[in-house]
């Protein structure tokens, strides 16, 4: 393992790895940091390719240092799909789907359980707790019954009814609440506070670990395009953390002298139902504030008050990306159109990205010719409400 130490984006306090940390004293999270010139010396990027078709692949660059603690379901490795009808008809004829919906648990919240449950467990971890919107939740639960390790898992009532049975079935000690994440999260938050350190905080970007499995995905975009790097990258937005981790990839790819200089541009795709993130992008503001009476059927990006909002928003201005906000009644049309059109039936997160895609490239923001890679961040069928079957004829 090459991993050196914890440091803080914002004042800049660095952290020892080899201890259990949550956010830094100002606040902020932590991101975890290696000796690349290390990684450089000891792998190249074509031995990634004689190694099993999985996540571990770049052990590397992941913060796990016996392999006796890595706790894994065979995740990573996802497909990159490409959509030429679909991308035809949209006016971006080398569109690209990342399929997420192919991981363990049905999500690409999979990566990061697999790796935050993996150190936090090499770490000494016998009891997570976390708030969630569903899928992380479930993933987190589906981790740590593979671990041995106790779970708490707190979801709001309204969070999909699938990620409720995954957690119960886990064995996880679930939780709901009547209200949004946040107020999963103030509830977690007690129940850590009272534990006396008997249970860890796991909650997004509340422990470094989560976001080092997520930059996978910004790695295997990479290899998977014979290490080039696309035009665009458009990434569904609520906590955050995949957008963060695939621009934390991205940079540690350049500097390990991977790929060339240029970088993809980073789109962070919100609901007009919950867009704090769109909202300060446009007014130029350093920080997100809590957007009031949230709601959207893309449940896993309603996120009012992202804790990652800093990271999110330096990360779309550093790439020269944007943020933009889409419809609900938009995105389930692009989900059935896309369907229909590609055979493949995406999450309503996944299809909010093809809205972005379908609006970004009629604005023009999205040139002539470019490569566009969208995350579809989990299964369809698990938000089967989506497509109405009601006027189907009885024969």
């Amino acid at each position: 393992m090459h991993l050196t130490h914890l440091e803080c984006p914002r004042c800049g306090e660095r952290h020892p790895a080899d201890e259990l940390q949550n956010l830094c004293g100002c606040g902020s999270p932590l991101l975890a940091r290696y000796d690349l010139a290390a990684v450089a010396a000891a792998v190249t990027p074509e031995q990634f390719g004689l190694r099993p078709a999985d996540l571990w692949r770049y052990r590397e660059l992941l913060p796990v240092a016996d392999p006796r603690f890595v706790t894994t379901l065979g995740e990573g490795w996802t497909p990159l799909l490409r959509a030429p009808a679909y991308g035809h008809e949209i006016g971006i004829p080398d569109l690209i789907v990342k399929d997420e919906g192919l991981t363990p648990t049905g999500s690409f919240k999979a990566r990061g359980a697999a790796v935050g449950v993996s150190r936090a467990r090499e770490l000494g971890v016998e009891r997570i707790a976390m708030p969630t919107n569903g899928n992380a939740g479930a993933a987190w639960a589906t981790y740590a019954a593979r671990a041995g390790m106790d779970a708490t898992i707190a979801m709001p009532l309204d969070a999909p009814t699938i990620c409720r049975r995954e957690c119960v079935a886990a064995g996880a000690d679930l939780r709901l609440v009547d209200g949004l994440i946040g107020d999963a999260g103030r509830w977690v938050a007690s129940l850590v506070a009272e534990s006396g350190g008997r249970i860890f905080d796991a909650g997004t970007l509340r422990e470094p670990y989560r976001l080092e499995g997520k930059k996978t995905m910004g790695y295997e975009i990479v290899e998977q395009l014979g290490w080039q790097v696309p035009d665009v990258i458009i990434y569904p937005t609520g906590g955050g953390v995949g957008l963060i981790g695939i621009h934390k990839a991205l940079h540690e790819l350049r500097e390990l002298g991977w790929v060339e200089d240029r970088l993809p541009r980073l789109v962070a795709v919100q609901s007009t139902g919950c867009a704090p993130i769109v909202r300060a992008f446009a007014a130029g503001e350093p920080r997100a504030t809590p957007w009031a009476d949230a709601h959207t059927l893309a449940f896993g990006i309603t996120v009012p008050a992202p804790l990652g909002d800093e990271l999110i928003l330096a990360a779309l201005r550093e790439s020269s990306g944007t943020a933009i906000a889409v419809d609900d009644a938009e995105i389930l049309a692009d989900l059935r159109d896309f369907a229909a059109r590609e055979g493949l039936l995406l999450c309503p997160e996944g299809a909010a990205c093809l809205t972005a895609a379908r609006q970004l490239r009629a604005g023009g923001w999205i040139r002539p010719g470019e490569r566009v890679v969208v995350l579809n961040t989990g299964a369809g069928i698990k938000y089967p409400e989506t497509v109405d079957v009601s006027g189907v004829p009885t024969v």
